[in-house]
């Protein structure tokens, strides 16, 4: 029970955590939707000079349903835009466009960490799902028998140190898509260094590259625990 019960309360900590850095980045994303871009563009506009400015003429701009849904898929190469963002004419959606296009520009000049990132996630897909089955089991006390429950925590340790992997590989691939869309801002021109959009721009993609942070620490955190706790069963 041990296993079932440590990781129930790193997960409560760490959601608890998390939903306050998507709290804060929620109305972050609120409040500069309500603050216009000076060029009057929309996202997908933003977005598509992006790509043209890199040369890249071999993936699409679709509008996906939801709020705060935006993602790049490198296996169709598009760019999906939430409509807030394909329609906005604002610094969240001037941010958010060119933060996925940095994805697009990523998978063009293979980036080695998406490379990984994209190789990681059947594995941490199969992980995820033997995870949730080895956590059944703690549940109802099957890895509580001295004589299975090491064996049980290793295999649980094993597929949470995919999932940390591929959570800590993410980070690079965030941050640096965030750091090519605020170069390309200030270089063409849709906001100067020192402009209250580009402050803004940068305030809004800090605060969504924290929900990866959250995210990458509960991963460590849950598979240090599940290291001690096998130590600790020897």
């Amino acid at each position: 029970m041990d296993l079932y019960f440590g990781i129930l309360v790193i997960s409560i900590l760490f959601g608890l955590l998390g939903m306050v850095v998507s709290g804060r980045l929620k109305r972050k994303f609120g409040y500069y939707s309500q603050v216009g871009i000076r060029s009057g563009m929309t996202g997908a506009q933003i977005a598509q000079k992006m790509l043209d400015d890199h040369g890249i003429n071999d993936v699409t701009i679709e509008s996906v349903p939801g709020k705060l849904t935006d993602h790049y898929n490198p296996s169709n190469k598009t760019v999906n835009l939430s409509p807030e963002v394909y329609q906005g004419r604002s610094v969240a959606a001037a941010a958010v466009a060119a933060h996925e296009v940095g994805h697009a520009v990523q998978h063009a000049q293979s980036y080695a960490w998406l490379q990984m990132r994209s190789t990681l996630v059947p594995v941490v897909q199969f992980s995820s799902n033997m995870m949730q089955y080895v956590m059944m089991a703690a549940m109802f006390g099957l890895f509580s028998a001295a004589s299975f429950g090491s064996t049980g925590i290793l295999i649980a340790a094993g597929l949470q140190g995919m999932i940390m992997l591929f959570a800590l590989v993410t980070l690079p691939v965030e941050f640096d898509a965030s750091r090519r869309a605020l170069v390309w801002i200030t270089e063409s021109g849709v906001a100067g260094h020192r402009d209250q959009e580009y402050a803004g721009a940068k305030d809004a993609l800090w605060w969504a590259g924290m929900t990866y942070m959250v995210a990458a620490l509960a991963a460590v955190a849950q598979f240090l625990y599940l290291v001690l706790l096998f130590l600790n069963r020897r």
